[in-house]
């Protein structure tokens, strides 16, 4: 990728998930009913403020899966594409490196947040990302900056 090519990069953790059976993560846990409802409200309220994306890249758990499925409706993004290296523990730079355009990658805590540390020369832990929030990145000659850190309480309604 040429360093005066622009990137936009939006940084989407999944909703709300199941909790934990002892402790462990598992791939197969799915959104809550609250996951999916937020995940909807705060998609349809992103792109009803105009974003939107060439590019909507995707972890292989069914949690992050069906969070990338309900942006795709709301139309967030033409296609979702499925990376492995998004999965928790996955080489996230590595795959930012090779991105262009306009990109949602929806993953996990904390490697996304750690990844948008790294890109912007922060500390881990210094944007915390909530579930179903998003980090909006973007890079020009060479340099991140932060568009935006968005909370979804911030997007949702609350007048209902």
């Amino acid at each position: 990728m040429a360093d005066s090519i622009s990137v936009e990069l939006v940084l989407l953790r999944h909703g709300i998930a199941v909790e934990r059976v002892s402790g462990r993560d598992h791939p197969a846990r799915a959104l809550t009913d609250l996951g999916r409802s937020r995940c909807k409200s705060v998609m349809d309220a992103l792109v009803q403020r105009g974003l939107g994306v060439d590019q909507l890249i995707s972890s292989p758990y069914r949690r992050a899966l069906e969070t990338a499925q309900i942006a795709l409706e709301a139309g967030l993004a033409p296609k979702l594409r499925i990376e492995q290296s998004l999965q928790p523990g996955g080489d996230h730079l590595a795959l930012i490196e090779a991105l262009d355009g306009r990109v949602c990658l929806v993953g996990h805590e904390p490697d996304l947040s750690a990844a948008a540390c790294r890109l912007l020369g922060l500390l881990p832990g210094q944007l915390p990302l909530k579930k179903a929030g998003l980090i909006h990145l973007q890079q020009s000659a060479g340099v991140w900056i932060l568009r935006a850190l968005l909370r979804p309480r911030l997007l949702l309604d609350t007048s209902a």
